[in-house]
């Protein structure tokens, strides 16, 4: 029996899923269906966390919109999911930035990782 749902899941992954971390900021060009109409719609924010793993893997991206945070979760291998590109990568020290919710303005900025 797992045998087959591992069989499953390896079906349903993309090839190339865009690499990013959490702490970047990033744009997601996700599907969005308008009854019989189909538009792509970005939005741009920071990475909160990445969990999960195989088919089942999910990231929370945070942008403030009119004063109010949005999240929004997607899957990782989600056909609504067109692209995830990269605005500036993050320097953090730690896997979920949970404590960005508590904060507002400059203090919720995540510094820029410079190569």
């Amino acid at each position: 029996m797992n045998e087959i749902i591992k069989e499953i899941e390896q079906a349903q992954l993309k090839e190339n899923v865009d690499s990013f971390h959490v702490g970047d900021t990033v744009r997601v060009h996700g599907k969005i269906k308008e009854g019989n109409r189909e538009r792509i719609q970005i939005f741009e924010g920071t990475v909160l966390k990445i969990q999960g793993g195989s088919n089942r893997e999910t990231f929370t991206v945070r942008k403030i919109s009119n004063g109010v945070g949005v999240e929004k979760t997607w899957p990782m291998h989600s056909p609504n999911v067109e692209k995830v590109e990269i605005v500036r990568t993050g320097k953090v020290r730690r896997a979920k930035l949970n404590y960005l919710r508590d904060r507002v303005g400059k203090k919720a900025k995540v510094k820029e990782l410079v190569k």
